[in-house]
């Protein structure tokens, strides 16, 4: 007698909702609206307590439509608030990094700038040193052209050469000075004579012997002149 009635529950299809929040197949979560319904085979279920169809479980029976809950929704929208805020955080670090790189940047074209301009006056300095040193050596060689000269023996060939020399020292910057009629400077002249004259108010070259040689800003040597000074005057008689 048992027999049919239990065949009959084994093959009865028994519907069973789908309670899930997260979909399998798409992984979003469901709001609201019919719930998914699926149909496989139930293990068999006696009689209720009152004989009449299987108790489903409480849970089944009680559970509602799932709908979402607003912590979600506020969290959702609070999120881009706080990636805004970190990515403005992070805007300004990088700005005050460039700040700060590009005024290390000037400083160090503004250090390299000084420190070329600094090698550049050190490299003229020594050119003119070592120029100043070799036209200083060869000071004597135009001392004895320029006697050769005052007495008549330059002349023909040598005559050229000496002006070939005399052109090539000038390319390098030699310059000669000492001449008569020229103020005193005591920086630039030597005096080895004084001579009172009535015909200067202040100490002027009246003779050179020697004349005097510099390149650029270096004294190569001084002129050896011959001063002349104006006249003393003579001392005024106050006993009349």
């Amino acid at each position: 007698m048992n027999q049919p009635h239990d065949h009959q529950s084994k093959d009865r299809l028994v519907l069973v909702r789908d309670k899930r929040r997260i979909d399998p197949v798409t992984l979003q979560p469901r709001y609201g609206g019919a719930d998914g319904v699926s149909a496989e085979l139930a293990p068999p279920v006696g009689p209720g307590r009152n004989g009449g169809e299987s108790e489903r479980p409480a849970q089944s029976r009680a559970a509602g439509p799932a709908h979402p809950q607003p912590g979600g929704r506020t969290e959702a929208k609070e999120q881009p608030k706080g990636t805004e805020q970190e990515e403005r955080t992070e805007t300004e670090v990088l700005r005050a990094q460039l700040q700060e790189r590009t005024a290390d940047l000037q400083r160090l074209k503004a250090e390299y700038d000084n420190y070329r301009k600094r090698v550049q006056r050190d490299r003229l300095a020594v050119r003119e040193i070592a120029v100043a040193n070799v036209l200083a050596g060869l000071l004597p060689v135009l001392d004895a052209v320029q006697h050769a000269d005052e007495a008549g023996e330059v002349t023909g060939g040598f005559r050229q050469v000496t002006a070939a020399l005399q052109r090539q020292l000038a390319a390098l910057g030699l310059e000669s000075f000492g001449r008569a009629g020229e103020l005193f400077d005591p920086a630039l002249h030597e005096a080895v004579a004084y001579d009172p004259s009535d015909r200067v108010d202040r100490p002027t070259c009246a003779a050179v012997h020697r004349p005097g040689y510099r390149v650029g800003g270096h004294l190569l040597r001084p002129a050896q002149v011959t001063v002349a000074e104006p006249a003393p005057e003579p001392p005024i008689n106050t006993e009349n």
